[in-house]
């Protein structure tokens, strides 16, 4: 029996106010819920995407006094549907943030948090542009696999994690047949390297791949690249954005492409090690 299941990204330009974002984020969901998606999901840095470090970590707060992940689990009920919000910040013990993926049940559940693994440490040669994630967010030490709708095995990763391989490798060994990368990609960085190394991890692993994405000029100044995708195990795009405006994006994913692509190309059969949540 085919397992389909109808998914939706939603691509944002997130400023400096979560409720704005949120209420930005609301019409885009719900048109994804009244065309059939039961799974949604948002991009990195939902909530808030400010790169200005002392603005941003006097605005966050400890996740049991954030009012934005009780909102976000009232939208899912709300709606009827599994999702997962690709980012917010929430306070760590050290005084900095965890850069945090929520994935909410149809009643607003929360059933897995994601912490981003690998920070964007980068300076984007000669004048280009610096970032150092580490100042602003502790990292992540457990990659998380959860089951959602149709007994769906999925993966969480976000942004720059693609570039690093072992972690998707110990995903799709753990039986991931769909991983997500919600993301706040730079231009430069989009333009030459988005497609091709979300194609890449989609190939390696078998599994499908979903990067819901930031888009456009932000508030804060920064630049995103937009053009969201969603990638089947065998590495053809099967639908995505050729823009960085505000959207949404919809496809059903045929779960047993999976078996079929890694019946091809075994490199996943056998064991191997993976820290779950």
């Amino acid at each position: 029996m085919t397992r389909s299941l109808r998914i939706a990204l939603i691509q944002m330009r997130s400023g400096l106010d979560p409720a704005a974002n949120r209420a930005a984020a609301t019409p885009l969901l719900r048109e994804a819920a009244a065309n059939g998606a039961r799974l949604i999901a948002t991009p990195e840095c939902t909530t808030r995407l400010d790169r200005d470090r002392a603005r941003l970590l006097s605005a966050i707060a400890e996740e049991k006094d954030d009012g934005e992940v009780k909102a976000w689990g009232r939208l899912a009920a709300e709606l009827g549907v599994w999702l997962l919000l690709g980012s917010t910040t929430v306070k760590a013990a050290d005084g900095r943030g965890f850069n945090r993926s929520y994935f909410y049940a149809p009643d607003g559940a929360i059933v897995a948090r994601y912490d981003k693994i690998n920070l964007f440490d980068v300076q984007l040669g000669g004048a280009g542009e610096t970032y150092r994630e580490s100042a602003t967010f502790a990292p992540g030490d457990k990659a998380v696999l959860v089951e959602g709708p149709a007994g769906a095995k999925i993966g969480l990763t976000i942004c720059y994690d693609m570039r690093f391989p072992p972690l998707y490798q110990a995903l799709a060994r753990a039986g991931a047949e769909l991983i997500f990368v919600p993301a706040a990609f730079t231009r430069p960085t989009g333009e030459a390297h988005w497609e091709t190394l979300l194609r890449a991890r989609a190939i390696e692993t078998g599994a499908y791949i979903a990067a819901p994405a930031q888009g456009g000029v932000h508030e804060d100044g920064r630049g995103t690249w937009g053009h969201s995708v969603i990638i089947d195990p065998w590495g053809k795009v099967i639908a995505g954005l050729d823009h960085d405006a505000p959207g949404v994006l919809m496809t059903d994913l045929d779960l047993e492409k999976v078996s079929e692509a890694r019946g091809k190309i075994p490199a996943w059969q056998g064991g191997g090690a993976f820290s779950g949540p």
